[in-house]
């Protein structure tokens, strides 16, 4: 009973996504993700132009909380838009791109807007990039697969699994379907593989200046110790001196008692 639980939650928010899709179809407009919290369902969507979305005073967004009330039994959705910071590392928003072009343009110019989308890819930090355009409506009788690529990409394993970026879209044309797939591997992920090779020569500079830097370090203490011990001999010179002056202020009071003392006989003689 869980299971089928599980999978009928699964399943209607695919279609909401689906529907949200279908009814957001504009430019910019990258995924959709559903989060499930303790006030009700918030429903984020991501897109590179908010403005579109939301449209006047939020007028859309308003009517698409009431159609997810009624059609699909949201006790209280909760819709976001999140604006997409950087889409050209967003594999969802530059298919959309790739499929909207191809619906107001045509496919006629399909190869130079996979190169530039690359170019620009590349431009944005990506590491690889691979696009992959098919389907009947593209123009050409010979192949119905095109394939662009640029960089370093994974094709299996953890990394490819967990870290690849990936986004679908299909584009209906009067000559047929054509689907896009784009693939990107993010400059945040740090591949097992890389090796990082550092030039000798900072390495120098920067032992030298700790070399420095202990030495001005160990200069500074034999100065304070220096100090320390010219203070010492001056304080002992200053009790040396003081201790002599008042040995004399003594011997000088013992003669003036002497003297007293021999007047003050002879003058009783």
């Amino acid at each position: 009973m869980i299971e089928k639980d599980i999978i009928k939650k699964n399943l209607k928010e695919f279609e909401v996504m689906e529907y949200i899709e279908n009814i957001i179809d504009k430019p910019g407009y990258g995924f959709t993700e559903i989060q499930r919290t303790p006030l009700g369902e918030k429903i984020i969507i991501h897109t590179s132009k908010p403005g579109l979305i939301v449209g006047r005073k939020g007028v859309s967004i308003r009517d698409l909380t009431e159609v997810l009330k009624i059609k699909f039994g949201f006790e209280n959705p909760q819709i976001e838009v999140n604006e997409i910071n950087n889409p050209n590392l967003n594999p969802h928003s530059i298919a959309k791109h790739i499929t909207h072009t191809f619906q107001r343009f045509g496919p006629s110019r399909f190869k130079f807007l996979g190169y530039k989308l690359l170019e620009d890819i590349t431009k944005a930090g990506a590491q690889g990039a691979e696009i992959i355009i098919h389907g009947r409506g593209i123009p050409g009788s010979r192949s119905k697969l095109w394939r662009f690529s640029v960089g370093h990409l994974k094709k299996s394993g953890d990394i490819s699994e967990n870290f690849m970026k990936r986004g679908f879209a299909t584009a209906h044309l009067k000559s047929g379907a054509i689907g896009v797939k784009v693939s990107i591997l993010t400059p945040d992920v740090i591949l097992p593989d890389t090796i990082d090779v550092y030039d000798k020569a900072p390495l120098i500079e920067e032992i030298k200046e700790k070399v420095l830097e202990k030495k001005d370090v160990e200069g500074k203490k034999e100065e304070i110790k220096e100090e320390k011990k010219s203070e010492e001999k001056e304080k002992k010179i200053t009790k040396k001196t003081k201790e002599k002056k008042s040995e004399e202020k003594e011997k000088k009071i013992t003669k003036k008692i002497i003297k007293e003392k021999k007047n003050g006989n002879n003058k009783e003689k």
